[in-house]
């Protein structure tokens, strides 16, 4: 798929859930650059501002199969995974898959879940499959998990390891929607009989993955590669983190920029893709300093920070 059809693909898709989520069209486009950057979504805000409603939409507008994980302190690996159930009649074991077994997974409120449930996560994210008493199963494709996590709510919570964190191509926030979108909102909800707003079916799964190619054919000059490693170093000195963003987390603003680029219709990158995506692609791979948290830093002042200090090339 070229780069003019694969845009106009991606427009098509924002306006069929923009018909059901009441948000930020910046936002909508960051999701949609997490899936053209093949790589997983992590939402974090309050309830009730439409995170799930935002995954149930993605998947539908997509035309992908859609499964959702509520994440408890009770959950286990296998109820993610699936396990083997032992058959009486054919005296076998036979594979139960999970709900993981899904083109777009929602994992809500992922960090309610303890450690080794997380942890099961972390094969299927990074490898598409998962492994069950030895024995391995491939995801099917496209695959992508949409995270959910509340930030206010902390009582029984276990906080995602940094090596998770680090498998989010992007982080981001939806927000509460204005006034005239909160308005609108009633306006919909007044006129269908359903609670939930439903989205039309755009793609399907071959379609999908035609687009998540589009971005490989992008154009991505030398010092601008340079830029995008400049910004990841940076990270790495500012006296208010302890832990910068990886080589992974590089590579990552690498394919994220790339997918701003085919969002935008554009078959190169610019200095302005860096910068759109940076805060959602970086931010929360940062791990600050004792200091830092206690002095109320902001990890999006940092990036902001170290936007402003690296010089930004200028493309001719």
């Amino acid at each position: 798929m070229d780069i003019d059809t694969a845009s106009e693909t991606c427009t098509e898709v924002l306006d069929a859930i923009s018909e059901a989520v009441i948000a930020d069209r910046a936002f909508l486009e960051t999701v949609l650059t997490g899936v053209l950057a093949r790589g997983h979504v992590l939402l974090e805000d309050v309830p009730g501002t439409g995170k799930t409603l935002t995954a149930r939409s993605v998947a539908t507008a997509l035309g992908l199969s859609f499964s959702r994980v509520q994440f408890t302190p009770d959950l286990l690996p296998a109820d993610v995974t699936g396990t083997n159930i032992y058959d009486e009649r054919e005296r076998t074991f036979e594979f139960s898959p999970g709900p993981i077994f899904a083109n777009v997974v929602l994992a809500d409120e992922i960090n309610r879940a303890p450690p080794k449930t997380q942890a099961a996560l972390l094969e299927a994210m990074e490898e598409g499959q998962v492994t069950v008493d030895g024995e391995t199963h491939q995801l099917p494709r496209p695959f992508f998990v949409i995270a959910t996590q509340n930030p206010v709510e902390q009582e029984g919570t276990f906080t995602l390891p940094e090596a998770q964190v680090d498998r989010f191509v992007v982080k981001s926030a939806i927000g509460y929607p204005d006034l005239d979108g909160e308005v609108e909102l009633l306006h919909r909800r007044a006129g269908r009989s359903e609670q939930s707003p439903s989205v039309e079916r755009v793609l399907d799964r071959d379609t999908v993955a035609a687009i998540r190619r589009a971005p490989e054919s992008v154009r991505v000059e030398d010092d601008l590669l340079e830029y995008m490693a400049r910004l990841a170093r940076e990270t790495r000195t500012d006296r208010r983190v302890r832990i910068g963003v990886s080589p992974r987390g590089t590579q990552r603003l690498f394919e994220a920029t790339r997918a701003r680029a085919v969002i935008e219709g554009r078959a190169f990158v610019t200095p302005d893709d860096v910068k759109r995506v940076s805060q959602s692609v970086l931010a929360h791979r940062l791990v600050l300093t004792p200091d830092a948290r206690v002095e109320d830093v902001r990890k999006s002042d940092v990036v902001d920070d170290v936007l402003g200090r690296v010089t930004v090339p200028t493309l001719e």
